[in-house]
Parts: structure tokens; sequence; C-alpha cells
């Protein structure tokens, strides 16, 4: 009787140790510093008990890229946020350009730290947004720096295979004239929304 309740016991913690592994939250470090981040105590409390969020905190990986129904508030918040310093489609201006291949900080190329850098800030001007823009509106943000792309689709390793296959360079003109209205119409959704 012992055996089995200490048996018991053993495959209740093992469970519970290999639940907890699964949902292990990201470690999300400054782009210049290195220090850990403190998502949790500095993001807003809106927005950040999504589907969306949750994965990309256990992924690092951003699911709404690609999602044209999350591309509008993308493209809004980014108009708001970083426009001013990036240029209107992501060409540049004070800031570097965010719609090309290259990349002021190499690890931006992946979700995870672009989060990182519009989170915690850069050097420069570019201070940290964690706080003012709610996490899953950020992830909408990134979304669409992602879907400004302008170069070739083997310098955006943030899409899937089947994105690429799909992929078109950016285009401002297109966007304005159908890509908007026709985004707006669709919803912000991922699987688990």
């Amino acid at each position: 009787m012992k055996f089995g309740v200490m048996a018991a016991a053993i495959a209740v913690t093992a469970l519970v140790a290999g639940n907890h592994a699964v949902h292990a939250q990201q470690v999300f470090q400054n782009t210049i510093t290195g220090d850990a981040l403190d998502v949790d105590g500095t993001a807003p409390k809106e927005g950040r008990d999504t589907p969306a969020v949750k994965k990309f905190m256990e992924t690092g990986v951003d699911p709404y890229v690609e999602v044209p129904g999350c591309l509008p508030k993308g493209e809004e918040v980014y108009l708001e946020s970083c426009s001013g310093c990036h240029g209107h489609i992501g060409e540049g201006k004070v800031g570097p350009g965010l719609n090309d291949s290259y990349w002021t900080y190499p690890k931006n190329a992946t979700d995870k730290g672009i989060f990182e850098t519009i989170f915690g800030g850069a050097n420069g001007m570019m201070g940290p947004h964690g706080q003012d823009i709610e996490l899953d509106n950020m992830l909408k943000l990134i979304a669409w720096i992602r879907h400004m792309q302008k170069d070739d689709v083997k310098d955006a390793p943030w899409l899937t295979a089947e994105q690429k296959k799909a992929y078109k360079p950016f285009n401002i003109e297109e966007w304005e004239k159908t890509g908007r209205a026709a985004a707006q119409k669709e919803q912000c959704k991922i699987s688990g929304n």
C-alpha cells in the first residue's frame, strides 16, 4: 500500500513538472544590455491574456504574422508609435528602415528579437515601449512590420514555408487600394481564439 501511494505521488509530481515545462515562458532580454526584461511587471494589464500572447510567450513566435485581419490594427499601432522615426512604410528616417532585409540588430530577424527591441528599447532614440503598447497589440505591430517587407522572401525567416509560397513584396499602393479594405473584413484570429 505504501509503495502504491509513493508511486502515485511520484507520478503526479512528474505530471505537474512536465506540464509546467510545456508552458514555460521564454526569457526575454534587453537588446543592448542583455538583462532580463520584466514583461509581467512592465506590460499593461490589458491585452496580455489572449491566445496569441500566450502562444508567443511560450514559443517566441508571433502567431499573427500574415494573418490578414490583424494587419489593420498593426498598421494603426505602427503609424502611432513608430512611423515618426522609421518612416510611413518602414523606409527609415531618424531610425533605421524596417522594411528591408538589413537589421541593425540581427536578432530582429526573429519575432522574439524584434519584440525584445520594441519592448525594451535600443540605442539612440529608440526608447522602450513595453509600458506603452499592450502585448496583443505589440504582436499585431510586429505582424505589420513583417508585412511591410519588400525584399526577397529568402530574407524573411519569420515566415513559414507555406507563407513563403504566397509571399509578395509589400506594395503600399496595392495595400491602400484593396489590401487594407480586404483585411478589415477579416477577423484577427488564430486557432484557439
